[in-house]
């Protein structure tokens, strides 16, 4: 799991040179930001799940500033909130507003487009967004970070079983060593 993770994640180097990161200077020294063990990715995903669901703008700052605090990796962070995108946006905003607004006991308005690029109608829409944000952010945070757990303890269950066959493997081949001297 460590390998295939290193193999997929940006240079720490090129996140050190982003402009949104580059601000938290000294703070970026931390080793625990740039480990990659069990804890530190399952609370980076987490992080970046949960900042992928908030404003589109600003999103690498959060999660910046979230996993600096929370001290988990931050490459895992940063790029998991690159999910949102102009692709993703509409349809995980849409489904957040309707949670949220049958949440909050209101009607769900249809995904009409003209009415949702017209900036003056999203004051009516923002609260259940961000409640239905809220939701979505805390669901995708929890199950990214109990799936990278389970998904990290399988491989090491798996390494652990392939370990113990070699070694068996190995002892069966080998000449006794119950001699006489």
């Amino acid at each position: 799991m460590r390998r295939w993770l290193k193999g997929i994640l940006p240079d720490p180097h090129v996140i050190l040179q982003s402009r949104w990161i580059r601000v938290f200077g000294t703070l970026l020294q931390d080793p625990n930001l740039w480990h990659l063990n069990r804890r530190s990715a399952s609370g980076g995903v987490a992080v970046g799940l949960f900042m992928m669901y908030m404003p589109p703008f600003g999103q690498v700052f959060m999660a910046t500033a979230a996993a600096i605090k929370l001290r988990v990796n931050l490459p895992i962070a940063a790029s998991l909130v690159w999910l949102t995108n102009p692709v993703t946006i509409p349809p995980m905003y849409y489904g957040a507003y309707a949670v949220g607004a049958w949440l909050m006991g209101q009607h769900i308005r249809t995904f009409e487009p003209q009415f949702w690029f017209d900036w003056h109608n999203w004051l009516g829409v923002l609260g259940p967004m961000l409640l239905g944000c809220f939701i979505f952010a805390s669901l995708a945070a929890t199950i990214g970070y109990f799936t990278v757990q389970w998904l990290w303890r399988r491989s090491l269950l798996r390494e652990i079983e392939r370990r113990r066959r070699r070694y068996a493997a190995a002892r069966v081949n080998t000449p006794s060593s119950n001699r006489q001297i």
